[in-house]
């Protein structure tokens, strides 16, 4: 609906723009041209000949947008990375519940910043950085049982790492939107569509990041009963793990992995397959446990649950389901909540 200033008010405007003592702003410049079918110049009284050919309305709000795109630096796409590195931080301390509207703002934020982007020298920075973002806010959407809206932000992040030229947030992308099948209930997809991760990223990968898909790799072949293949899989995940105790990939700031995460992660699948080495590995990986990482926590215990049940030890799988479900209460988990319920129904 189009306000404007009382009837009186405006006779006052008109009186003061007639007579050069108030500038017509561009709100009310906008409705005039429309009104009276003039261009600026002639609304503002300019006569002086111009070598810009007049634009239609529309054209100077498109072109400001543009040009305020074009000085879009280095400096400002740091500062959307760092945005995202800290909504990364709040989400695995906090949850996702509470960062929806944060994290769609950022989103619309570099969305419109890569609409208006016109050369590539501007364009593939900020892809880039929408790319991490979108992947971040698709795992946060699964987290919350938006699956629909996870779906679509894989998307979004795997058409700009595409733009970008970045085949590790491609992979990466590609392999987490894996996981959506995989709860649907398609494992056997889910496991094509992760191996065409490992395809897209190609040498381009880094040891970290390839170890990381190996490993995401298994488990899905646990869930899609491919035993052998996620032996496996975890086999060339410890074969590519870089050594040490980092556990963030420099060229991958979403990938958090080193041999204590890994032992988590190894621990989940042998669960998921039924193997009794899988306790062992899980308690090593409780004990190791990064504290920041508080939703993650809750998959943990689950991961130990199906392993104790997996044992006929349901005392202690109980116990461990109340831990993951105080958990997943705190940060608003549905997809947690969701696991802890089918393990329960095993008992």
């Amino acid at each position: 609906m189009l306000t404007v200033a009382s009837t009186a008010s405006l006779r006052v405007y008109v009186s003061e723009w007639e007579n050069g003592r108030r500038p017509i702003s561009a709100r009310y410049a906008k409705i005039l041209r429309a009104l009276l079918g003039v261009t600026d110049d002639e609304l503002t009284g300019r006569t002086e000949e111009s070598s810009v050919v007049p634009t239609a309305d529309g054209y100077d709000e498109l072109m400001g947008r543009i040009d305020a795109a074009r000085s879009v630096s280095l400096t400002m796409v740091d500062t959307f990375m760092d945005q995202t590195e800290l909504l990364r931080t709040m989400d695995r301390q906090l949850g996702a519940a509470s960062l929806v509207d944060q994290m769609s703002a950022h989103l619309s934020t570099l969305e419109d910043a890569l609409t208006f982007a016109v050369l590539p020298e501007t364009r593939r920075p900020v892809a880039r950085a929408l790319a991490g973002a979108a992947t971040l806010a698709a795992w946060q959407a699964l987290d919350v049982g938006a699956v629909e809206r996870a779906w679509r932000n894989y998307e979004l992040g795997k058409r700009a790492a595409q733009e970008a030229e970045e085949p590790m947030y491609l992979a990466h992308a590609t392999a987490e939107q894996a996981y959506v099948l995989c709860d649907a209930g398609r494992p056997s997809m889910a496991v094509e569509l992760i191996r065409d991760a490992q395809r897209l990223g190609g040498k381009a990968m880094s040891p970290r990041l390839t170890a990381w898909l190996y490993a995401a790799e298994a488990e899905i072949c646990a869930r899609a009963g491919l035993h052998d293949e996620c032996r496996q899989a975890l086999e060339k995940a410890a074969r590519h793990l870089p050594p040490g105790e980092e556990v963030r990939d420099p060229d991958m700031l979403s990938i958090f992995l080193n041999a204590g995460h890994l032992a988590r992660w190894h621990g989940n699948a042998l669960a998921l397959i039924g193997n009794d080495d899988a306790v062992s590995n899980l308690y090593d990986a409780l004990e190791t446990a990064d504290p920041t990482f508080i939703r993650a926590s809750a998959g943990l215990r689950c991961d130990l649950a199906q392993a104790h049940v997996a044992r006929g030890e349901y005392d202690q799988a109980q116990e461990h389901l109340r831990q993951a479900r105080l958990v997943a209460s705190r940060t608003g988990s549905v997809r947690h909540r969701r696991r802890i319920e089918q393990i329960t129904q095993q008992l």
